[in-house]
């Protein structure tokens, strides 16, 4: 199931219309003041983009300037009170001329009533620039065609667009003084197409059993993913609020609806090789790179709840939480356009039911000591019925598996099911907080989990990897120390300390090639599975985290303030393997601060940098350690020189780096390996963002003020997967992938607010 997309609010202003692409805004208020807005207000404006589409991908992503150099900005925001009946009614516009565009209704009735309405779009544009000669590219029936190597870069420029609109009502009633119901009901349409593909790999198997030719290399295409679906939500809850009872019972549904059920591609003539050349046609390839591929099916689920506390006493609460959920996903097979469904089988089934529950307390057994836990439980029970999805043919000869050279002949089935483990998880968590002499807080925690991922399906293939486990613990440790030094000095240190564990022997599959087909796992020892290069999903893997964190606030004077903040952490993995995740690392620090130069100018400042570091080993040979690095400041203003004028601005830089590093283990002996880590291993991608936003109001009479921003954008995003060394992602059939590596755009806009009562 997909979720809904939140509603953006923005105001009607310039500024606060481009909030969601240059960050926090300097948002009109209420009031009387320079730069406020009453509740009644119109706001029309213009606002000039600099720079051609490609230099306006990254900011116009979401807001609706990517594509015209000029933009009508109009707002508005118009409320009728009754304070005497406590009765009142408002309607508002934000970002009318825009792609983000939104109205809102709500009528209130104090005590009594509440219904709200809103109507909102946002339009997604890819930031990528697509050359192709696709034709019917966003449908589901695309015609791939090899574009000529002389005319590379010519075919037609894709702007891949995702639309959303939505509509959303809402309404609470009150019944006297303890009961209220809730009601709130939300539809969504989204159309449009989404960045999407296909590839295969012709290796040596896939060429002795006829998918591919002796001469090809396999092909990866660049196929849009046609978007037109429908979601609904439904909410609907009952809350009783009595003097020692908190209760809310209801009931949640989602329904998703998706009228593109598969993509299937027509392939024309050969493909290109990716390096500028071409390849034999190939028919059988060709073939197999046209099948249907599967879009998101039909589903939908129901959930009911039961939440609250109850207060046994002054100083004594407990809290539960109740939830059943039961999610099917039936949609036909032949509706979606897929063919070659198991035997007894027109859809898929899918059935699971969730179940989570939860029951806590909170206490305050002493003045100083405060007491607080709870028990979860989740189990998802999966009751989709089994069928034979996937079918793999091998050959046999001189009694071994292997595949076929000779054609068919001899030709071994073997077939395997989906899944249905049902998993489990249960925690326990304790807390208590104890004040100590001279302003002292010592805080201490334990918490226990424990997951079960159910029984492995007998008939289900574990593919790609050495083991799984069915069952993990964890135990953590929490310690805090809390200090107020003085009115103006604060600080706390905390650590945390966890250690994740199986409880279950190691899962190995069955080899379904040597044993002729087999299916399921069966359990080993640890030292039945170690090996060097053993490949074991990280989630499985023991892990011991170890994490400090500090935190200060310090206003030496009444104008200034100051905050630091550090977070450090490890975690460390261990597996019968030298590969595999072996580590990640986190190392986070902050200093923000404040300072009033008078009532009238305003200063503020920050400096945060960060970094992540991944440590695995490869199963080809090779050590990776990539780090994530980041590094922003910024600084900002706010003034006003005179009555009617009000200026500020802001200056922000970012810098964030991630670094491959690729080193050889000692067993490594392959030369292609060797001159990959000799030649510094893959490219680093780097993200540069620096902006400048500065802006001024200015009274124009009492009723209305004028607006006027100047913001300016210059980034830097070198991914490698785009473009490298200048040269774009080239796919099979001739189409470029590419994104201008820098961009500079600045922005200036004007802005007519008049208010009225």
């Amino acid at each position: 199931m997909k979720n809904s997309r939140q509603t953006l609010r923005l105001s009607p202003t310039v500024l606060v219309a481009l909030a969601a692409a240059f960050g926090p805004a300097h948002a009109q208020q209420t009031g009387g003041g320079i730069g406020t807005l009453p509740e009644n207000s119109v706001s029309v404006g213009v606002g000039v983009t600099s720079g051609e589409q490609t230099d306006r991908a990254r900011l116009g992503l979401f807001n609706g300037l990517r594509k015209h150099d000029a933009n009508l900005l109009f707002g508005f925001n118009y409320t009728n009170r009754e304070e005497a009946s406590g009765r009142w009614m408002s309607f508002e516009g934000r970002n009318i001329g825009l792609d983000n565009r939104e109205l809102s209704y709500t009528y209130r009735w104090l005590g009594d009533l509440k219904f709200t309405a809103d109507y909102g779009e946002l339009v997604r544009h890819d930031p990528r620039t697509i050359n192709t000669s696709l034709a019917g590219a966003g449908s589901t029936t695309p015609v791939v065609t090899l574009l000529p190597n002389a005319q590379i870069g010519q075919g037609q420029d894709l702007n891949l667009e995702l639309k959303r609109k939505a509509l959303g009502l809402g309404i609470e009633k009150m019944f006297g003084d303890a009961w209220q119901l809730e009601v709130a009901f939300r539809h969504e349409d989204k159309s449009g197409a989404r960045f999407f593909g296909k590839g295969f790999a012709c290796a040596a198997s896939w060429r002795d059993v006829g998918v591919c030719s002796t001469t090809t290399a396999g092909a990866v295409l660049m196929l849009p993913e046609p978007v037109d679906s429908t979601i609904r939500q439904l909410d609907a809850r009952l809350n009783y609020s009595g003097p020692s009872l908190k209760l809310s019972v209801g009931y949640y549904g989602s329904f998703y609806n998706n009228n593109t059920g598969a993509l299937t591609p027509t392939i024309v003539g050969g493909f290109g090789n990716q390096n500028g050349g071409t390849q034999a046609a190939d028919a059988n390839l060709a073939t197999y790179m046209g099948t249907p591929m599967a879009l998101w099916p039909d589903n939908q689920a129901h959930q009911l709840f039961v939440a609250g506390n109850y207060r046994i006493t002054p100083k004594t609460k407990v809290n539960f939480k109740y939830a059943y959920t039961h999610a099917t996903q039936n949609e036909s097979f032949a509706g979606m356009g897929l063919a070659g469904a198991p035997a007894g089988r027109n859809d898929f089934g899918g059935v699971i039911n969730t179940t989570k529950a939860q029951i806590g307390f909170s206490a305050h057994p002493l003045d100083k000591l405060h007491v607080h836990g709870d028990i979860a439980y989740d189990h998802r029970k999966n009751e989709t019925p089994l069928a034979l999805y996937n079918q793999l043919f091998f050959c046999t000869a001189g009694g071994t598996i292997r595949g076929c050279t000779g054609g068919a002949a001899n030709t071994v089935l073997a077939a395997y099911t989906n899944g249905n483990a049902s998993p489990k998880k249960y925690d326990v968590k304790l807390e208590a907080s104890y004040k100590l002499p001279q302003n002292y807080l010592v805080v201490g925690g334990l918490k226990y989990e424990r997951e079960d991922f159910g029984t492995w399906t007998p008939t289900e293939v574990a593919g790609g990897v050495t083991g799984l486990k069915q069952k993990l613990a964890e135990e953590s440790y929490r310690l805090e120390l809390r200090k107020t030094m003085s009115e103006t000095l604060t600080g706390s240190i905390s650590l945390t300390s966890a250690h994740r564990k199986g409880k279950s022997p190691w899962l190995r599959p069955v080899d379904f090639i040597t044993t002729g087909g087999g299916t399921g796992v069966v359990e080993v020892s640890d030292a039945q599975i170690a090996s060097r290069t053993a490949i074991f999903p990280f989630i499985y893997m023991d892990r011991k985290r170890e994490k400090i964190r500090l935190m200060g606030n310090w206003e030496p004077v009444e104008r200034l303030s100051l905050q630091v903040f550090w977070d450090n952490g490890k975690d460390t993995y261990t597996a019968p393997t030298e590969h595999g995740l072996r580590s990640y690392k986190m190392d986070n620090v902050a200093l923000d601060a404040a300072y009033a130069l008078s009532d009238a100018w305003k200063l503020n400042a920050y400096v945060s940098q960060g970094s992540q570091t991944v440590d695995a080993g490869h199963s080809t040979g090779y050590d990776a350690i990539v780090k994530d690095t980041a590094t922003s400041l910024g600084v900002g203003f706010s003034g006003t020189p005179t009555s009617r004028l009000r200026i500020g601005g802001d200056l922000t830089w970012l810098n964030d780096k991630l670094a491959y590093r690729q080193t050889l283990d000692a067993f490594n002996t392959s030369a292609a390996n060797a001159a990959t880590v000799a030649a510094g291993g893959l490219p680093d991608v780097t993200y540069r963002l620096t902006r400048l936003n500065v802006f001024g109001e200015y009274a124009l009479q009492k009723s209305a003020h004028l607006r006027l921003d100047f913001i300016h954008v210059r980034t830097l995003f070198n991914e490698w997967t785009y473009n490298f060394n200048g040269v774009p992602y080239l796919y099979s059939d001739n189409t470029t992938l590419n994104a201008k590596q820098n961009q500079s755009v600045s922005f200036l806009g004007a802005s007519y607010v008049y208010r009225f009562q």
